[in-house]
């Protein structure tokens, strides 16, 4: 057995990357929960530009995942993948009557 590839662990790329990868799973196993309901996505776009939008949730994919903004009369698609969830360039929220609740943060 090759200890490099015992489960799923690289020794030459280190321990950083067997931590992330089980990180992104379970940012994507959150955002499968929440499909279909209402969010507040909040996207860093550098240089102190937030943008701040509520949308549903549509699709999980295998590395991004798809919101339908809400806007007055405009349907609009946006899609993020995980890791800009696990850097924190996009913050999502869950919108609840009662309060708000961040998913997928870690």
């Amino acid at each position: 057995m090759d200890i490099e590839s015992h489960s799923g662990f690289n020794l030459r790329k280190g321990r950083s990357q067997a931590v992330r990868q089980t990180t992104l799973a379970e940012i994507r196993r959150d955002l499968e929960a929440c499909r279909g309901q209402r969010l507040r996505l909040e996207a860093h776009r550098g240089r102190h530009k937030v943008i701040v939008r509520e949308g549903v949730l549509e699709q999980t994919y295998p590395n991004v995942f798809t919101i339908r903004l809400i806007d007055d009369d405009t349907v609009k698609r946006v899609s993020y993948s995980y890791s800009d969830v696990l850097t924190k360039t996009v913050e999502i929220s869950l919108c609840d009557d009662e309060e708000e609740r961040k998913i997928a943060c870690r």
